[in-house]
């Protein structure tokens, strides 16, 4: 592949689809511009793609997956291309950050952290997807029975602005891996590193037309590729709302679906929790991203005995951090657009108007831009569990603080909301960790700490309005491949 025109972060530049191995305008010619949010001003273009810029991707991914070479290589050989396109994201890191940073908003450091992360999905899949076995199944005198993985087939992806990278590492990753075609349709907030990593595929050896890049507005762009029938699987990140919308569209084509739909995870810290390890932990848990994760710890829930040296300890970390400019890499960077932020404040304003505390508040740096998107972070408490703070997810720095008197009214006020994604539990006491770690519905429980990296390994999705079906690990492999029994009558 020539060298692309998105080879800098520069002003001015024009992004493109990646269509069956080739970089093209939309059908209509038109395009979508493209806002940095720590200054608020447009500095490149993208593809405004329409119905039919979806089928042309859609009939790529599926010529490619019914004659071309992707299906009939080994999965040794597909291995392989994968880890040559992890090599080849770590060796456009600057760049593919750079870009991460600068479109999304996130501070540099974070931009770089999630690119390596991206690189390490791919990396992790190439060697995964040759360990991906079969069975045999004993059944009649003079039978063989055996079980095969096999693709779905055209799996069309819809990705959200918040990780662009990440995400795209983890559904390409695994999707590619076991041997589908793919079409993604990511955010238009924050696409740039998608269109990107999509390019370096291609040179890395990826055939055309295995995987497909469409840029466009959800109704315009993302209905069309759900209601496509030539789609064999869906896979979505995004609001519950959504999901619902995609759930239905697979519903009439009669395909499957994983759906990650965001939580409101809680942190339980009891009276027995290492302070020192945990504070940090909580703070990171809500401000990275500027909250804008569908994991952060939204909720600290917080023993009655120690709820005191807690809020103090919180209040003053809040009280000293900075939302600043992407560039200048610092606690947090500005949300992604207008309308991110108006809701935020939207949330805060309900806070305020049912007197709920406001214990701490960041501060927005003085050189961030007023056109940007800041918000500073807030930390409010004691917070009543019916709150709207306390039971949605907001999608910004904002932490709820919530007291228990128990472990029993911890674990119900940790289920206590409509989501079950992630949650935290703080405690030197190991059998009240695997306790309530198992009472709590979530798809991930953390015990004395909150995350593990990327998480490449560890299977991620939800129980309840999270979502359901599984992302991540072996499990992503599983979902991105359908089962298939052949029996052998031999005598």
């Amino acid at each position: 592949m020539t060298q692309s025109l998105s080879k800098l972060v520069g002003e001015g530049l024009a992004y493109f689809n990646v269509i069956n191995g080739k970089r093209i305008v939309a059908v209509e010619k038109e395009v979508i511009e493209v806002v940095c949010p720590s200054d608020g001003k447009v500095f490149c273009t993208i593809p405004r793609s329409r119905q039919e810029d979806v089928n042309r991707a859609v009939d790529a991914a599926r010529l490619a997956f019914n004659s071309g070479p992707w299906a009939e290589l080994t999965a040794v050989e597909r291995g392989r291309i994968l880890h040559k396109w992890s090599q080849l994201i770590l060796e456009n890191l600057d760049e593919l950050a750079a870009l991460e940073s600068r479109d999304t908003g996130k501070p540099v450091r974070q931009g770089i952290a999630d690119i390596r992360a991206a690189a390490r999905y791919y990396e992790f899949y190439a060697g995964a997807v040759d360990k991906i076995h079969g069975d045999t199944i004993p059944v009649l005198a003079g039978h063989t029975a055996l079980t095969l993985r096999e693709p779905h087939g055209v799996v069309g992806a819809i990705i959200p602005w918040n990780y662009p990278s990440q995400i795209m590492g983890r559904i390409a990753g695994a999707a590619l891996a076991m041997g589908n075609t793919l079409v993604i349709k990511p955010a238009e907030d924050a696409c740039l590193s998608v269109i990107r990593i999509a390019e370096l595929a291609l040179d890395a050896g990826l055939p055309a037309g295995v995987l497909n890049v469409v840029t466009g507005y959800g109704e315009e762009a993302g209905a069309p590729l759900t209601k496509n029938v030539h789609i064999d699987f869906l896979t979505f990140t995004g609001s519950p709302d959504v999901g619902m919308l995609i759930q239905h569209a697979a519903a009439r084509n009669h395909i499957g679906c994983t759906l990650e739909l965001g939580g409101k995870s809680p942190q339980i810290l009891f009276e027995d929790a290492d302070l020192d390890a945990a504070i940090p932990v909580v703070v990171n848990a809500i401000i990275q991203n500027s909250g804008q994760t569908c994991s952060a710890g939204s909720r600290v829930l917080v023993s009655r005995k120690i709820v005191d040296q807690v809020s103090e300890e919180l209040g003053k970390r809040f009280s000293s951090l900075v939302a600043a400019p992407h560039h200048e890499d610092g606690d947090l960077g500005p949300v992604v657009s207008t309308f991110q932020r108006v809701q935020i404040e939207r949330m805060v304003a309900v806070a305020a108007e049912h007197d709920v505390p406001l214990i701490a508040k960041g501060t927005i740096s003085s050189s961030a831009p007023k056109t940007g998107y800041y918000i500073a972070p807030m930390l409010f408490g004691p917070v009543r569990t019916n709150e709207r703070i306390a039971q949605e997810e907001i999608f910004g720095p904002v932490l709820a603080l919530i007291v228990f008197d128990d472990e029993e009214e911890a674990i119900n006020i940790a289920n206590g909301t409509p989501f079950g994604l992630v949650a935290g539990v703080w405690t030197r006491d190991g059998s009240r960790a695997m306790r309530v770690a198992r009472k709590i519905r979530a798809g991930q429980i953390f015990i004395n700490g909150y995350g593990a990296g990327g998480g490449v390994e560890l299977p991620f999705g939800g129980f309840k309005k999270s979502g359901h079906g599984r992302e991540k690990g072996f499990e992503a492999l599983y979902e991105f491949s359908a089962t298939k029994t052949i029996v052998i009558n031999h005598g």
